[in-house]
This record gives structure tokens, C-alpha cells and sequence, in this order.
């Protein structure tokens, strides 16, 4: 068969079978991350029918998946939100590290894969899906709810840590010297500051500068510049994901929305490919000796999200089935660890089974965390019989008198959506928004 021709059958295939799965995955109310990569698994190397004609396409998507989902996180947040949430929730972010990265760097020490692979693992248990987390809270009905700030408020730490965290590990990955991997750094630091500068001054200017009423010449525009800027950053070794995580930052207002808009459908797209191609190059032959580590890190730093939700929310002044909401909506991992994963492979083979492995067991289980935290809390504080005084302590509330009607079913609260207090009722404000559309 010509190879033009096996290119375009194997293709087709492919983006017809990601289609498929995503309607099943919809289905069934869950994302689509796990089956794209099992996908991946059973069409890669050692899988059931390996892919050559259209490996290299699919890399070469991959990329461009990667630069529009950092894209597309950049544009729902404006410069000016990201330095009130560094100024606001900074304790919330050193915790979330703490108590999130720590684990996969001693994991990985112990497997004994050395101190660069510790730095690749702690970055995937510590960084959670944004795009997974955005899409739960929607089809919970939660985004006006008073947890929801605090929520984005951790991931935008998050995104913004990474425009440092992924520079320094490109330079340990790539073996250079302290003065090399300390300069890299630096050009980092440099270039995310002045990134900032320039779309807290001039933001407005570069705005109107790309603006267009004409579609096609604004998505023009925008892919061309952000490929550009991540082409750059890529050769200056700050990351391409980087690079177009800063361009979404400098754009606001119309621009972002109208951008958003027409790029949602090809992010989509791209990062679909992105999540197979990450399945296509790992042998699922080498998971099950990693599936025990990945579900022991899996439950563990599991446990340790559901412990940053609840300080952040704490620390924000919110009641206490909220605080149980946040942590279980932050459980899951997804598109940054699977990045993170893709990059490290060529320093230690075995982060990638056991990243695919831990981002599967996550992906699935962090809606149903999301979901159910909450009431499972609820249940076993009063099955084991603490004061109702201990559930509302530092809150200021004046503890309600134990209700007498049964608690509403799992089953129903799934289906008619979370069950809400009066001291948990979502307060009419601007920053309890869809994430989205969270610019200005």
C-alpha cells in the first residue's frame, strides 16, 4: 500500500475511533482522557495493531495539542488574576506542593530511578487536570458556588508554577550544568515577569493589536503567533507549553473570548491526539509491574489533594461541606502529568507506564471524588458520632440542630445534583464563574 495512502486510512481510523470513544465517554458522565489512552496502548508498540504510517504525524499533532491546551488555560485568566491569586493564595500553593509533589519524588527514590526522575514524578502527583477539573464542575452545576474561587485559585497556582518547574526540568533532563540549568531558570523567570509586565501595562494594546472581526483572520492570527512564541521559547529552552501558556495570558477581553471560541474545537482535537500519542509510545506490556506503585501513589496523594482542598477552602471562609467539595474536585491528574511523563521518558522508561498507569487510575476517579467526598464525609461524621460543634468549628456558625430526615441517597443526589446547606448556598459573586470565561 502506498505510504500516502496507509497515512490517511490510519488517520481517518484514528480521529473516527477518538470520536467514538468520546461519545461513549459522555455517555457514561466521565472524561475521555482514560479511553484516549488506553486507545493509544492497544494501537502503539506491542499493542494489538501498531501504527507506522502515521507515527510521525501524530507526534508532530501531539506537539500542537500541548501548546493549545496551555493556549486555551492561558486565555481563561487575565495577568491581573494571576497576581491577586499569587498574593491570596500562596499559602495554599506552597501546601498543595508540599503535601502533593513530595510523594512522587520519594516514590521514585525509592524505586531507585535517581534524583532527575524524582523531580519528573514529584511534577506529576502534584500537578492536577485543569481541563478535567473545569469540565466536573460543570457538569455538577457547581460553578457558582463559593468553593469554586478557591478551586481555580490553586490551579492557577499551579499553571503559574509550572512556567517555572518545566524550564528546570527540561535542563536537568537534558543534563546540563548548574550554570547551564541556573541560566535556563533565569531566562524563565525573566521571561514569565516580563510577560506579565507587558499584559498588566500594555494588555489592552496587544489586544487590539491581534483584534479582528473577521474570524478566520483572528484564529489565523493567534495559532500563528502562539506557534511562534512556543517555537521560540522551545529553542530558548523555557518550553514550548510555556510559551503558549504566556501568549493566553497577554490576551483579554473580546479577543480571548472570540479566540476561545474558535480554538476550543481544534484543542479538542489536537489534545485527543496528544493523549494517544502519549498511549502509542508506551509498551503496555511494562505497566502491570508499575500498576502496584501507581495505585499506592494513586490512593496516596489522592488523600493528600483532598487535604490541600480543605486548607485552601478553609483559608477562604468556607463552610465545611464545601471545604470536602474542594478537595475531592482537585483528586484529578491528567493533560500536565501525562506532559511531564512524555517528557522525562528519555531520562527513566519506567515514568511513562507508571504515569499512564496513575494519570488512568486518577482521571477515572476523580469525578466520582468530586462527586461523592462530600457526602461520604457527611455520613461518617454522623455514623461515628461527632458533634455537629466540630463541623462548623472556626467558621463563626452557630452549630443547626441535627436534622431528622434521612440523607438524601447518592443516587439521587446524582441525579438531581449536589446537595447544598443554606450555609453552603453559592453567593451571588463576580469570581464564582464558569472557568471558561473567567477573563475580563
Amino acid at each position: 500500500m502506498h505510504e500516502t495512502t496507509a497515512l490517511l486510512i490510519e488517520l481517518g481510523a484514528i480521529i473516527l475511533g477518538l470520536g467514538i470513544l468520546g461519545r461513549l465517554a459522555g455517555r457514561v458522565g466521565f472524561s475521555p482522557i482514560p479511553l484516549y489512552l488506553v486507545a493509544g496502548l492497544a494501537f502503539g508498540h506491542g499493542g494489538l495493531l501498531p501504527l507506522n504510517a502515521s507515527e510521525e504525524f501524530v507526534s508532530t499533532g501531539a506537539e500542537i495539542g500541548v501548546i493549545l491546551l496551555l493556549l486555551l488555560l492561558g486565555l481563561e485568566y487575565s495577568a491581573s488574576e494571576l497576581v491577586t491569586n499569587l498574593k491570596t493564595q500562596y499559602p495554599s500553593g506552597i501546601v498543595d506542593f508540599v503535601l502533593n509533589a513530595v510523594p512522587g519524588a520519594v516514590a521514585a527514590l525509592i524505586l531507585g530511578w535517581g534524583p532527575v526522575a524524582a523531580v519528573a514524578l514529584a511534577g506529576v502527583t502534584w500537578i492536577s487536570s485543569s481541563g478535567v477539573i473545569a469540565k466536573v464542575l460543570g457538569d455538577l452545576g457547581r460553578l457558582g458556588n463559593r468553593e469554586t474561587p478557591v478551586i481555580l485559585g490553586v490551579l492557577v497556582i499551579e499553571d503559574l508554577a509550572m512556567a517555572v518547574y518545566l524550564p528546570l526540568l527540561t535542563a536537568l533532563l537534558a543534563g546540563l550544568s548548574l550554570a547551564g540549568g541556573s541560566l535556563t531558570l533565569l531566562i524563565a523567570l525573566g521571561t514569565v515577569g516580563a510577560v506579565l509586565f507587558v499584559a498588566l501595562r500594555h494588555g489592552r494594546l496587544i489586544s487590539r493589536a491581534v483584534s479582528s472581526d473577521n474570524p478566520e483572520m483572528l484564529l489565523l492570527v493567534v495559532l500563528g503567533l502562539t506557534v511562534l512564541v512556543a517555537g521560540v521559547a522551545q529553542q530558548l529552552q523555557v518550553s514550548a507549553a510555556v510559551g503558549a501558556f504566556l501568549v493566553g495570558i497577554a490576551l483579554s477581553g473580546e479577543v480571548a473570548e472570540g479566540a476561545h471560541h474558535l480554538l476550543a474545537p481544534m484543542r479538542d482535537l489536537f489534545a485527543a491526539v496528544f493523549f494517544v500519542f502519549f498511549g502509542l509510545n508506551t509498551d503496555p506490556a511494562a505497566i502491570p509491574p508499575v500498576l502496584v506503585p501507581a495505585l499506592i501513589l494513586a490512593v496516596i496523594t489522592a488523600g493528600t489533594k483532598v487535604a490541600t482542598g480543605w486548607f485552601a477552602a478553609r483559608r477562604a471562609g468556607v463552610k465545611t461541606a464545601g471545604r470536602w467539595r474542594t478537595g475531592g474536585t482537585l483528586v484529578a491528574r491528567g493533560e500536565f502529568s501525562i506532559v511531564i511523563a512524555g517528557l522525562a521518558v528519555g531520562v527513566e522508561p519506567r515514568i511513562g507506564p507508571l504515569a499512564t498507569a496513575y494519570v488512568l487510575i486518577l482521571v477515572i476517579a476523580g469525578p466520582l471524588a468530586a462527586r461523592f467526598t462530600e457526602p461520604v464525609a457527611r455520613r461518617l461524621t454522623r455514623r461515628f458520632g461527632q458533634a455537629p460543634a466540630a463541623a462548623v468549628a472556626g467558621t463563626g456558625a452557630t452549630p443547626a440542630p441535627a436534622p431528622t430526615a434521612e440523607p438524601r441517597p447518592a443516587a439521587d443526589e446524582a441525579a438531581n445534583g449536589p446537595q447544598q446547606t443554606p450555609q453552603d448556598t453559592p453567593e451571588a459573586s463576580p469570581t464564582a464563574t464558569d472557568p471558561a470565561h473567567t477573563r475580563s
